[in-house]
């Protein structure tokens, strides 16, 4: 637990300053943390079959592409740019047909990169188009993960007797979910009326929160399968106590995620 405390505090010490300065050392920390992030990704599908080299080098430009395209903009709006789309695609399946071996690389190993591509890529960019739009919009969505995980593991902890998938995630309980979903409804929409918009529309503010907490555990619940797959605790031990990047910000992927879905009803 000691661990695990001085670690939170670091990584607070880190991302608070960049979170506050934004512009370009945002830009560079985001698109750190989500190369770092593709890295344990390609880390654990590697446990079961190597990938060429050549591919994971391209996998990562195209990941810096895809993550600082189209960032500029302070209007909450995601855009698909279709050169990137065409870009990735074409680079990450016609080499199936140079290479000829599935041994080496066969379609799975390029459905795998295209999907943790676009997956990543568009999550990170996210981050920075929210972060360029407003600093209490991505403070609102950070709250959602935060509280919601939190009140989880503690209710979860005290009162937690369900499981509540077991195979997935052995420790989860319903009674964990229902209480970090009422406080990671609560807080996070109490924020939202007090500092951000006072006139919204409470019923509405409260079912989007409420459909971004879901989304959040969800994303939990996709990580750990992941790792279930693969065989895996944890995606990597790069943060003591919390495992890697991918163990820390499985929820906040999928809230920002959702996010681009109820964010013209906010």
């Amino acid at each position: 637990m000691k661990k695990r405390t001085i670690s939170a505090i670091i990584m607070l010490l880190i991302v608070i300053p960049l979170i506050i300065i934004g512009g370009i050392p945002f830009r560079i920390g985001v698109l750190l943390i989500g190369l770092i992030g593709f890295k344990e990704l390609l880390n654990i599908k590697e446990t079961k079959k190597k990938l060429p080299y050549v591919m994971k080098g391209i996998s990562y430009i195209l990941l810096t592409i895809l993550i600082l395209s189209n960032n500029s903009s302070t209007i909450v709006e995601y855009i698909l740019d279709y050169k990137v789309i065409a870009l990735t695609l074409f680079t990450i399946l016609i080499p199936l047909v140079i290479i000829q071996d599935n041994r080496k690389y066969s379609i799975n190993d390029a459905m795998y990169l295209i999907g943790m591509l676009f997956f990543l890529g568009t999550a990170f960019n996210l981050t920075i188009l929210i972060r360029n739009y407003s600093i209490t919009f991505l403070i609102y969505l950070a709250l959602i993960t935060v509280i919601t995980d939190t009140f989880a593991y503690i209710t979860g902890f005290y009162v937690g007797k369900t499981k509540m998938c077991e195979k997935i995630s052995p420790k989860k309980t319903w009674e964990g979910f229902v209480g970090g979903t009422f406080f990671g409804v609560l807080i996070p929409s109490m924020f939202y009326f007090t500092v951000i918009n006072s006139n919204v529309d409470v019923i509405v503010l409260v079912a989007c929160t409420t459909f971004l907490s879901l989304i959040g555990q969800a994303g939990d619940l996709v990580f750990s399968s992941i790792k279930r797959y693969f065989d895996k605790k944890d995606f990597s031990n790069l943060i003591p106590g919390h495992g890697g990047v991918c163990d820390r910000l499985d929820s906040i992927i999928f809230v920002l995620l959702g996010f681009v879905v109820v964010a013209g009803l906010l």
